[in-house]
């Protein structure tokens, strides 16, 4: 499943990064997403694009090209 295919108030846990562009995904790291981590969708932004997640802590912006290549597996609250 892709970050972006989450809804809001569900969490999930990074499996793969490996689909994001090298710089973004270095930035994405040094931001403390990284594989095996939790991520929360917090909202959606009124036109869908970008949307605000939450990770160790700390919210995070995400245009949703990007999230459509973060891999996680939802863990349903």
């Amino acid at each position: 499943m892709k970050l972006a295919e989450l809804k809001p108030g569900l969490s999930g846990r990074v499996t793969s990064l490996a689909n994001v562009p090298v710089i973004p995904r270095k930035k994405l790291m040094a931001m403390g997403l990284l594989p095996d981590t939790q991520v929360t969708v917090v909202r959606i932004a009124p036109m869908g694009d970008p949307i605000q997640v939450r990770v160790r802590g700390c919210d995070i912006a995400l245009r949703l090209s990007l999230a459509e290549n973060i891999e996680v597996l939802n863990n349903a609250k």
